[in-house]
């Protein structure tokens, strides 16, 4: 289900209260691949809930380029939505993730190993008592280079 910021927040008050383990990540997922859906299946088994933070449309061209995003951030949560490991999705407009990993307070906040140097939100969860993990990815994929081979065909 999408949620805004104000309704995850109170969602995951109930989660809390019910003793449901909630864990967040967070990125782009600008063009859907198979490292995606392995680390969001890893990211879900790792707790009862995931929520699944999207960059929105003006975060993703301040990270990536004006050539980007691919697909726009209604395509986007659509996608997210239809994937099973994910229970929740919502959009940050932020250049990072922090304000809203500070509000929302996952048990365990989990990213990729290629942002393990600096993870966003850590020292909010991890004052909370909360796990940080950054999980290997899947060796050869990664959406950039998807593009680029692409453009070189």
């Amino acid at each position: 289900m999408f949620y805004s910021r104000e309704e995850l927040v109170r969602r995951r008050a109930e989660w809390r209260a019910a003793g449901k383990t909630v864990v967040l990540t967070n990125g782009c997922y600008d063009l859907l691949h198979p490292g995606h859906i392995r680390l969001l299946e890893q990211a879900r088994s790792l707790g009862d809930m995931l929520i699944l933070a999207l960059n929105a449309d003006s975060s993703v061209r301040r990270l990536k380029g004006p050539s980007r995003p691919l697909m726009p951030e209604s395509e986007r949560i659509e996608v997210a939505l239809g994937l099973e490991a994910v229970d929740a999705v919502t959009v940050f407009d932020e250049d990072t993730p922090r304000k809203l990993i500070a509000a929302v307070l996952p048990d365990i906040l989990v990213k990729g190993a290629d942002w393990a140097h600096w993870i966003a939100g850590r020292e909010e969860v991890e004052a909370a008592g909360g796990k940080v993990l950054a999980l290997s990815l899947e060796p050869g994929y990664s959406t950039t280079g998807i593009v680029e081979n692409i453009l070189s065909r």
